[in-house]
C-alpha cells in the first residue's frame, strides 16, 4: 500500500517517499511532509544552487548552505532563487528566421 502525505510543497495529498532521504530531523520532516513527486524537484534546484554559488560539497560550509536551501525550498513561505539568478533565455534558432 502506498503511503500518502499532505505535501507541503504541492499542497495536496500525494504518495510519500519510501523512506527518509537522509538521517536526522530534517530528513524525517521531509519524509513526513513532502511527496515523492515534490522530492523529485529538488535535484534540479540543488544543481542550480551548487552551480550558482560554486559550492564544493566536500566543504562543510557548502553542505550547510545547501541544507538551508533545501529546507527553504520545501518549508519556506516562498522559496527564493539564488541572489542574482535569472532564468535562461531561449537561444535563437540556428540559421535565422524562416522565410515564407
Amino acid at each position: 500500500m502506498v503511503r500518502m502525505v499532505h505535501c507541503v510543497k504541492l499542497g495536496r495529498e500525494l504518495p510519500g517517499l519510501d523512506r527518509p532521504p537522509f538521517p536526522g530531523p530534517l530528513g524525517q520532516r521531509i519524509y513526513e511532509q513532502v511527496s515523492a513527486q515534490a522530492w523529485r524537484l529538488w535535484p534540479q534546484q540543488a544543481t542550480l544552487i551548487i552551480n550558482h554559488y560554486g559550492l564544493s560539497l566536500g566543504d562543510p560550509n557548502a553542505q550547510q548552505i545547501l541544507m538551508k536551501a533545501l529546507e527553504e525550498f520545501f518549508f519556506g513561505e516562498n522559496a527564493p532563487m539564488p541572489e542574482g539568478w535569472t532564468p535562461p533565455t531561449a537561444a535563437p534558432a540556428k540559421g535565422g528566421p524562416r522565410r515564407k
